[in-house]
């Protein structure tokens, strides 16, 4: 079934205990940051509500006392989009309470497949759909049997390292 709109906003909002995304794209194509990404390559100051909205959505869920987290694949060397994030996005993600982790698959074949998804509550995943240009072109809900994606998860987060120790390691 595919999720759109106010169907994927419902959805994702009633998630009960966790919250947790596999991020695997290396690029996202989303017209609603192209200014923002624009501003950073030009080297640009960060606008003071950058990811407001977002912001305000994580803190409320973690206010009520749910968790929401992800997990974030990369390569060396990053890309442009990749750099946005950890300059722009992540930090602030951070900050209102998400949990972000970094996984380094750089030279290695790792297990999970490189499917952006959600999983909510260890009870339904949305996979996140998208053009090799990093273009989102749906959101399909799971149901059914989880275990895959609980070990995915597992394991994710077993190999990922908080993102403040990457950028020590890593700058």
């Amino acid at each position: 079934m595919l999720l759109d709109g106010e169907q994927w906003r419902s959805h994702f909002d009633s998630y009960q205990r966790d919250a947790f995304r596999f991020e695997a794209q290396p690029v996202y194509t989303m017209p609603r940051e192209a200014e923002n990404l624009a501003r950073f390559l030009r080297a640009e100051p960060k606008p003071a509500d950058h990811n407001a909205a977002w912001h305000r959505r994580v803190h409320g869920f973690v206010s009520s006392g749910r968790r929401i987290g992800r997990v974030r694949v990369v390569r060396q060397p990053l890309t442009d989009y990749q750099r946005y994030q950890f300059a722009w996005g992540i930090p602030g993600n951070i900050a209102a309470g998400e949990e972000i982790r970094i996984l380094d698959v750089t030279g290695e074949e790792f297990e999970i497949p490189q499917q952006d998804w959600w999983l909510f509550d260890d009870s339904s995943v949305v996979h996140l759909n998208f053009r090799p240009d990093g273009t989102q072109i749906n959101r399909e809900l799971i149901t059914g049997d989880m275990r895959k994606y609980q070990q995915w998860k597992e394991l994710a987060l077993e190999r990922a390292v908080p993102f403040a120790d990457y950028l020590k390691e890593h700058g």
